[in-house]
């Protein structure tokens, strides 16, 4: 899912470019910085950044853009909101930029596709789940947790593969045969450790997760 710069024609960087610059001047504005003023939580967002440039740094590929390595934007965007999941995931994305050969003009629109693209369905799917299903602490965990991360990261694949696709990097058989189910496979290892980190928090750290709310999802429950 990281795309190096020679792939695709010089427009599609550079048109990616000015719609995340503008998305990230928008989410450092309406960030809520103000949680990160406890050093605790400043801590676990810093944490999770350095864990996911490693996690994004193990990827298996053959072709170049190819690539698949697990997202975590669904924990991200949970524990902190969209804003800040934001913020943090385009720094993930500059950490794999540094250590990669991808070229700098490709890192916009790798921050865009897996940062934007993976908080955009996370925070989606959040709010769909919120509005229809009754809050209950096992529903917080296996649906927003497990299945919302699996969705999340479905969601990626598809676009991604449509992204190719239009672009023409590759055939649309080709990703659709050979790239594409791949997804599915990663949706189920990106589900499992999702809902296992949100059981942890939810459980021992729940003020590290701003969604999760003990009056709502365990009072009287």
């Amino acid at each position: 899912m990281n795309l190096p710069d020679t792939l695709l024609d010089p427009a599609w960087y550079w048109t990616a470019f000015a719609v995340w610059a503008a998305l990230l001047v928008y989410c450092l504005w309406r960030a809520p910085w103000r949680r990160l003023q406890d050093s605790e939580l400043l801590n676990v967002w810093l944490g999770m950044i350095v864990l996911l440039t490693l996690i994004w740094s193990l990827q298996a590929g053959v072709k170049p853009g190819l690539a698949l390595h697990l997202l975590g934007a669904t924990i991200f965007t949970l524990c902190f909101g969209p804003a800040l999941a934001f913020a943090g995931l385009s720094l993930v994305a500059l950490g794999v930029a540094l250590n990669s050969d991808n070229g700098w003009l490709a890192y916009p629109l790798n921050a865009l596709l897996l940062a934007g693209g993976g908080v955009v369905l996370s925070q989606a799917l959040y709010r769909l789940f919120v509005a229809l299903l009754p809050r209950h602490f096992f529903v917080f965990i296996f649906i927003n947790g497990f299945l919302g991360s699996a969705l999340t990261v479905v969601g990626i694949g598809l676009l991604a593969n449509l992204l190719l696709g239009i672009s023409g990097a590759y055939a649309w058989d080709y990703l659709m045969e050979e790239y594409l189910p791949y997804f599915v496979l990663l949706a189920f290892a990106e589900a499992w450790l999702s809902g296992m980190v949100m059981t942890l928090f939810v459980v021992y750290r729940p003020h590290w997760v701003v969604t999760f709310d003990d009056r709502q999802y365990l009072a009287g429950k």
